[in-house]
């Protein structure tokens, strides 16, 4: 009888290792890693104990990790081993390194590969996990297949320097009822290339964000929170976008990603005004404590 107890308790606890290891726990509790972008605080470039203060600033609301951009970093690259460890003595995960331009190759609708290429060894040397590029919408098919061909090269470039690339959205990309999107996740090489949804962009572009997070929800490993009202960013919880709607589909799908608050701004840089609130919120959705 002894034994036979015992062989039942082994059996729950694997069953709950088990449950544990997809993110499914009896209280519902999606298990997602939280982070946020850098990019709401005034940072000076070239002066990385700036970006220091940020990293702190973010750990100290608890999130795990940060994700930042290239510019921020890139002219730490020669000083990889110093920065990496100050970035680690922070206690912080280096969610991702950000390529973002006003002006992307013409050919490919992405960075151009002596940048990406660059920025995937010198992110992998400061400890990033991830390369994150963002890019411009093509205008037809043809412009969208030389686009997903460029990612998935971009991909295997990351994947040499030890990194996972993702795609990072804006609006246009969901515009057309989803054409674009719906092509890069159609004809990328899904070993090489997932996805950063930007699930603000997306609503704001006018997709049905819970619905493309339920038929992508594999190819997806981080989305950014953000909402808007009459066209403008606001804090998350302050406008439109279906915050609850989203953590009903996560917890659906047992997806376990991470969910980085992004409260960046076209003409000003909010900081603690927006991400405090933007945190609070995102943190009670997702029944975590502040």
């Amino acid at each position: 009888m002894n034994a036979r107890r015992e062989f039942l308790k082994s059996l729950a606890g694997s069953a709950a290792i088990s449950a544990a290891a997809r993110g499914v726990f009896a209280a519902g509790a999606p298990q997602v890693h939280f982070g946020c972008q850098t990019n709401a605080w005034p940072i000076i470039p070239n002066d990385f104990s700036s970006v220091l203060a940020v990293i702190r600033k973010i750990r100290d609301y608890g999130y795990e990790g940060f994700e930042t951009g290239f510019a921020n970093v890139q002219g730490q690259f020669e000083n990889a081993a110093q920065a990496k460890r100050q970035i680690s003595d922070l206690g912080m995960r280096f969610f991702g390194v950000h390529i973002f331009l006003t002006k992307y190759d013409p050919e490919t609708n992405i960075a151009p590969p002596s940048l990406y290429e660059r920025v995937a060894a010198g992110g992998a040397k400061l400890g990033a996990e991830r390369l994150i590029l963002s890019g411009a919408p093509p205008s037809d098919d043809s412009g969208r297949g030389r686009k997903a061909q460029a990612l998935n090269r971009a991909g295997e470039i990351a994947a040499k320097a030890g990194l996972k690339l993702a795609y990072h959205n804006h609006g246009a990309e969901v515009q057309n009822k989803g054409a674009e999107i719906e092509f890069l996740f159609r004809e990328t090489n899904p070993d090489r290339v997932s996805f950063l949804l930007d699930a603000g962009h997306a609503f704001e572009g006018g997709a049905d964000v819970p619905d493309l997070i339920r038929r992508h929800h594999s190819r997806i490993l981080g989305m950014h929170l953000r909402d808007f009202k009459n066209g403008e960013q606001v804090p998350l919880g302050g406008g439109d976008f279906p915050l609850q709607a989203v953590v009903d589909v996560i917890r659906q799908t047992g997806w376990n990603g991470w969910v980085l608050n992004e409260e960046e701004r076209l003409t000003s840089k909010p900081g603690d005004s927006a991400v405090k609130p933007a945190r609070d919120t995102m943190f009670r959705a997702f029944g975590k404590g502040a």
